[in-house]
């Protein structure tokens, strides 16, 4: 037993096995971390969807746009349907087709924001074809709640033009609207209609995935320390212990 503590093979293994033990158990923390970070994150968007309703004025007035991200709105404005753009490979309810995107000139203002409408199929046999949708004129009000920009997907091409696009890029898009857009866009809510689905998928964080990793992490700590303690110190003591009962006596 005394030749198995002073080897180096043994404090060379030690060592490795306190920077495993220390590093997985260090990394599963971590994981605890980001999922307690998203955790409140998503009690912060769920704090946000309780509170009352804009309406165009007081998101006009408002000085920090992105603090009421995730908040209901009911705009009122006009849509400006000949600028209406078709984000493409965009998913809902297990199908791919077009999110549409249109402009809405706040009523009172000159001041427009891009509305996410809803999602429509789109026509596989001949890509270039629009599917029909319904933009009525005049003053309309608009329900859905306040949210980023359109998410973008990775693309090939840069900045792109047209009305059916892989991504929008909002400071381009100004600048061939020529409409002051806001920085953020509202995701419209509620039935379907105007010949649009809005089945949003709920926005998911991962927080489960963190509790897994964490778990992965933890678990990998314990395997190393049990493994370390069984063949680096329970198993040569047996059998030293075994030795010394076969030694005879003096």
């Amino acid at each position: 037993m005394k030749r198995t503590l002073h080897s180096p093979r043994f404090w060379l293994l030690t060592l490795a096995a306190v920077a495993v033990a220390a590093t997985t158990f260090s990394l599963g923390q971590w994981q605890l971390r980001r999922a307690a970070q998203k955790e409140a994150l998503q009690a912060a968007i769920e704090a946000q969807g309780r509170l009352t309703m804009l309406d165009a004025r007081t998101l006009l007035a408002a000085k920090d746009l992105s603090a009421d991200i995730h908040r209901p709105a009911a705009l009122t404005g006009s849509w400006r349907a000949e600028h209406t753009v078709y984000l493409d490979n965009r998913p809902m309810s297990g199908k791919t087709g077009f999110v549409v995107v249109t402009p809405l000139v706040l009523e009172g203002s000159s001041q427009a924001i891009l509305v996410q409408r809803g999602w429509v199929p789109r026509n596989f046999a001949d890509r270039t074809a629009l599917p029909e949708i319904s933009t009525p004129a005049g003053l309309v009000t608009v329900q859905g709640r306040i949210a980023p920009p359109p998410s973008r997907l990775y693309e090939f091409t840069g900045v792109e033009s047209g009305r059916i696009r892989q991504n929008l890029d909002l400071p381009a898009f100004r600048a061939q609207t020529g409409l002051p857009l806001m920085d953020v866009s509202l995701l419209q809510t509620g039935a379907a209609n105007e010949g649009l689905l809005r089945e949003w998928a709920a926005p998911n964080l991962g927080v489960d995935k963190h509790y897994g990793y964490a778990f992965q992490w933890f678990g990998l700590c314990a395997l190393v320390v049990l493994l370390y303690g069984w063949f680096q110190l329970l198993l040569p003591l047996r059998t030293f212990l075994r030795g010394k009962r076969r030694d005879p006596l003096p």
